[in-house]
């Protein structure tokens, strides 16, 4: 047995040091990862799944405590001390985590941060470590990776700086790699690029992964065993096909039906507490969504939009880079336009331009009658009311200063919305209401709540204004599978009762499945089809759509172990 967690517990000290309250995380987790073999941990955000694979080499906070057992080769972890798990990082279990710009330096180039580990524990040279950075690069696929030891990280795309991050874990050939939601950020085609490199590097280094991840989906592709965690502990853990094709806990069961499905649109998306407290799961999940009126009135439409970026090329020169070219679409009322595509296919860019975010290059943008695109500042004011934006990263759209009442009534405030502070704060009380939050909300900070509480504030904000038509740039993509379909059956729910149209861009199609009524399918900064979403998804008609939509992790099949075998 490469790696064997026996009964490990995991707390965190809370408040001054000496303390002795405690926060338990991880409450008796074993599990075993054999040599040559892919064990996923699968959970909720919150599950203690980082906590756990963190503890194996001690990358967690100073104020964490662990007990248990972490036997690696029959060497027991929990007693090495720092210059001996030093030794071990990067050498023998090394590490890929999730958002690769925050791991990658970036004041050093991709070169010198892969020679590092390299000179580190090999003892090689500098020039023979740059030689083996650079075969390291070919080998993850990074095309010219010569000229790429040179580039520093902001300089190359997600999936790039995740291929970097792989090669730098892979530099030293370890024995376990620890892949912490390595895929979560990417869009499809990434993804599984990078999945089909992982599955095939630990084919060809022969060595363990321990993969961590809240997809299902994901998880059914690439790994052997999986050990399910929810609140600490393990609710189930067995064969990847017995996992899919047989779950026992509730809960199991639970993950594998919250997931959007490509083939159907229910009226509402299974929740995770809803599906273990009534067995069967049916509720409303499946029934199917309502049709919506083909005929209701047109509340935007877009006319050969078009935004370019010009770009410096040479010592004086510049060059034009079009990142839109001649968008046309109509948005009815009570109607959601999902827009997917692969990362740089223009799509966020296009949802900027609509608000003015960006500055167009050419087209219109018919809202109310007017062309949003050539209105006065004060013409502009008046219009944002009415065409609100949800961010991706709830994190970084809310003021880490005020509170979720301050974050609220501002908006309010500026745009003359309610007569006094009170009736402001009243109308804030009941949007949070609205959005599944209670009162207690309104005096607290963002760090206090989760990533899809701060979704739910975000989109409350929007609402703020009363608007007609929400942009939601992937809106849900950093949420887990249980918190997204919250947040999803939420944004029908507000468009049933408020009658709100949406642009809906993301790169999961089976979220767009879900929500959408129409699909817009982008590349390069063009529309390459437009059909409605069951269209689309049942008979797609270009090779790109078909691309994407096989990108689609499907979870695990008997098909898979027939190919494994062939």
């Amino acid at each position: 047995m490469l790696l064997s967690i026996q009964d490990l517990k995991v707390a965190f000290r809370m408040g001054e040091r000496g303390s002795k309250t405690l926060a338990q995380a991880v409450r008796g987790v074993s599990f075993d990862i054999p040599e040559n073999s892919t064990v996923a941990l699968v959970g909720e955000s919150g599950s203690g799944k980082s906590v756990t694979a963190m503890s194996v080499l001690n990358l967690l906070p100073d104020n964490a405590r662990r007990e248990g057992r972490i036997l690696y080769q029959g060497r027991d972890l929990l007693q090495a001390t720092l210059p001996e798990l030093q030794a071990l990082r990067g050498r023998e279990i090394a590490c890929v985590f999730q958002d690769p710009m925050s791991s990658l330096n970036p004041v050093f180039t991709v070169g010198q941060q892969l020679a590092e580990p390299l000179i580190k524990h090999l003892g090689m040279g500098g020039r023979q470590a740059i030689e083996r950075a650079e075969a390291l690069l070919n080998e993850v696929g990074i095309p010219e990776p010569k000229r790429r030891l040179k580039s520093y990280p902001h300089e190359m795309s997600g999936g790039q700086q995740q291929r970097v991050m792989i090669a730098m874990a892979l530099s030293c050939e370890p024995k376990l790699l620890i892949a912490d939601e390595p895929t979560t950020a990417l869009d499809v085609t990434i993804q599984r690029q990078i999945l089909e490199l992982l599955a095939k590097l630990k084919e060809r280094h022969r060595m363990s992964v321990l993969f961590i991840s809240h997809d299902l989906g994901v998880v059914g592709e690439i790994s052997d065993h999986v050990v399910v965690m929810r609140h600490g502990i393990v609710r189930e853990q067995a064969a990847v096909a017995r996992i899919f094709s047989a779950p026992e806990d509730a809960y199991t069961r639970a993950l594998l039906a919250c997931r959007p499905s490509l083939t159907d649109t229910p009226a509402r998306l299974t929740v995770i507490d809803e599906h273990i407290a009534s067995e069967s799961g049916d509720g409303g999940a499946r029934k199917t969504a309502k049709p919506k009126d083909p005929t209701a009135p047109v509340v935007l439409e877009v006319r050969s939009l078009a935004k370019s970026f010009w770009l410096r090329d040479g010592l004086f020169g510049k060059r034009e880079f079009r990142a839109v070219r001649d968008v046309n679409f109509q948005l009815r009322k009570g109607h959601t336009l999902g827009v997917v595509g692969e990362s740089g296919s223009g799509k966020t860019t296009m949802g900027l331009t609509l608000l003015r975010l960006h500055e167009p290059t050419g087209g219109e943008v018919i809202f109310d009658g007017k062309n949003l695109l050539t209105l006065t500042d004060r013409e502009r004011q008046h219009m944002r009311r009415r065409i609100q934006i949800v961010f991706q990263n709830p994190y970084a759209s809310l003021n880490p200063r005020f509170t979720i009442g301050q974050t609220l009534v501002e908006p309010m405030s500026i745009h003359g919305i309610g007569g006094s502070t009170a009736e402001r704060e009243a109308r804030a009380h009941a949007l949070l209401a609205k959005v599944g939050l209670d009162s207690t909300a309104f005096g607290k900070y963002p760090h206090e709540f989760s990533g899809g509480q701060r979704q739910r504030v975000a989109i409350a904000r929007c609402l703020t204004l009363d608007p007609e038509v929400l942009v939601l740039d992937e809106a849900v993509s950093a949420l887990d599978v249980s918190v997204q379909a919250q947040v999803l059956n939420l944004l029908r729910d507000l468009q049933d009762e408020l009658g709100l149209s949406y642009v809906f861009i993301s790169h999961d199609l089976a979220v767009v499945r879900f929500i959408s009524d129409e699909v817009l399918v982008m590349k390069d900064g063009e529309v390459v089809e437009q059909a409605s979403a069951a269209q689309i998804l049942a008979a797609p008609q270009q090779d790109y759509t078909k691309r994407l939509l096989g990108a689609v992790p499907r979870g695990w099949s008997p098909d898979r172990v027939a190919a494994t075998v062939a």
